[in-house]
């Protein structure tokens, strides 16, 4: 019991670790999904897209790419961050506004957890564990 709880307390210091990791992943899950909507642009339509809206299918794909990477390294993250926060909004009151919970496939619940994730990450910023965070402890 004593290594469980001397290998828990040395985890519990090093929140702003877990903070980091979890940006970078949804960071490189979010670029991603950028590369997939681009290269494959009627996904978007599948999901119940109209036609006359084909044009942003391309702002979306770039913004995932963009916001994507600058999360994932932590630099300029809130600004990642903001660009995408009005698509997850979109997808989930407009795409997402007919389907149940518990539906399986591109859930409402995976759309609303990236959207709070992404205004945890614009309200609280990259953490030390970024690009930003790097260059502010060399400066010091």
């Amino acid at each position: 019991m004593n290594i469980f709880t001397s290998f828990s307390t040395s985890l519990d210091a090093k929140t702003e670790t877990a903070y980091g990791l979890i940006r970078i992943f949804l960071g490189i899950v979010l670029a991603i999904r950028g590369w997939l909507i681009l290269s494959n642009p009627e996904s978007i339509l599948e999901l119940g897209v109209n036609r006359e809206l084909f044009v942003w299918v391309s702002y979306i794909g770039i913004a995932h790419i963009v916001g994507g990477v600058l999360l994932s390294i932590g630099f300029l993250a809130r600004l990642g961050a903001l660009i995408q926060i009005p698509i997850l909004f979109s997808a989930i009151f407009f795409v997402h506004a007919h389907t149940k919970l518990m539906m399986g496939g591109q859930s409402i619940e995976l759309a609303s957890l990236v959207l709070f994730l992404l205004c945890v990450f614009f309200t609280f910023g990259a953490g030390s564990l970024s690009t930003t965070g790097f260059m502010e402890s060399k400066k010091k």
